[in-house]
């Protein structure tokens, strides 16, 4: 309630009411609301900048950001897991794998070096959550960099395993003429009585004595570079050169089932048993060259024969006999 205002009339002797003037009350309306709006606006402005009161489209923001926070969460354990998969692919890269094939294994530096020079999260600065963001992310881009080390690595196993298996194609491991087909063990390699001179002669070879005709078969994937009888003493013989500088002589055949330039495969029928060239009787004279060297085939039958077998062999191959050739 107003406060009534009086002033003294000296004429009547008497206290009189002040009446306000009507302008006067409407300013002070005026003044009341405009006073009130401007208060109202500033607590409004106020509330909205504390927590105590939030718009829809705020919640609904502060939702996302929850969600978004849940989400990195859920991103973080499982580069956790991958990392983890990651580091056991690693090690078995480094010390199977790598081991095996005889590569250098990746030093741990390189499999996890990070990113230097310039920043690479700049544009990531400056938010409520950016070392959440910019840590994640540095973890992920280690992640991808570690993948690609790691599929590169991969794809130098695979290739080292192609070339492997080539190799081991390649190596001469089967005895050229089947055990069923096979009369005896003829003569190994080492000194032995020559069979013209009967001198005592260096056999660079083996004999496998076999009826004319018995199936001579390749003892590794090769090209055949000849296939004649121009050289002294082998008579009708084949030559294959397996690569990895390994080469197989087959000699005193009676027939090719090659030709010079042909590719064969370990196991492929390449020709049969005869007496030609200088031999005293039919049987299958058979070399392993290395290194444009002779050496003895008895280290090279792995792949034909049984633990039994190849001990009866290396007996008769160690006894110094005669040769045939």
């Amino acid at each position: 309630m107003s406060k009534v205002k009086y002033y003294y009339d000296p004429d009547t002797l008497s206290y009189r009411k002040i009446e306000p003037k009507k302008s006067k009350r409407y300013w002070n309306i005026a003044f009341f609301f405009l006073g009130s709006l401007f208060f109202g606006l500033l607590c409004l402005v106020l509330l909205l900048n504390t927590n105590l009161i939030n718009t829809p489209r705020e919640l609904s923001l502060q939702r996302e950001v929850k969600n978004y926070e849940l989400q990195f969460e859920l991103l973080n354990k499982k580069m956790e897991q991958i990392e983890e998969v990651l580091t056991n692919i690693a090690d078995r890269d480094n010390n199977i794998y790598r081991l095996y094939f005889e590569a250098n294994p990746i030093p741990e530096e390189q499999r996890r070096a990070g990113f230097g020079g310039v920043n690479r999260y700049k544009s990531l600065e400056g938010f409520n959550n950016s070392e959440m963001i910019i840590a994640t992310t540095k973890r992920l881009d280690i992640i991808k960099k570690q993948m690609a080390i790691q599929s590169k690595s991969l794809d130098e196993i695979t290739k080292l395993a192609k070339e492997k298996e080539k190799l081991l194609a390649s190596i001469p491991a089967i005895q050229p003429i089947n055990n069923e087909n096979l009369t005896r063990m003829a003569s190994g390699f080492g000194w032995r009585s020559d069979p013209f001179t009967k001198a005592r002669k260096m056999h660079r070879g083996m004999d496998f004595t076999a009826p004319r005709g018995t199936p001579i078969y390749a003892t590794g994937d090769g090209k055949v570079i000849r296939a004649d009888n121009r050289s002294s003493g082998y008579g009708k013989h084949i030559r294959i050169e397996h690569g990895y500088e390994y080469m197989t002589l087959y000699a005193h055949l009676s027939r090719y089932n090659v030709k010079r330039g042909q590719k064969v495969k370990r196991g492929d029928l390449i020709g049969f048993v005869g007496n030609t060239g200088r031999s005293e009787a039919p049987h299958l004279h058979y070399e392993v060259w290395k290194d444009d060297e002779r050496i003895n085939p008895i280290n090279f039958y792995y792949g034909s024969l049984s633990a039994e077998e190849f001990e009866n062999m290396l007996k008769y191959a160690t006894q110094e006999n005669q040769s045939l050739d």
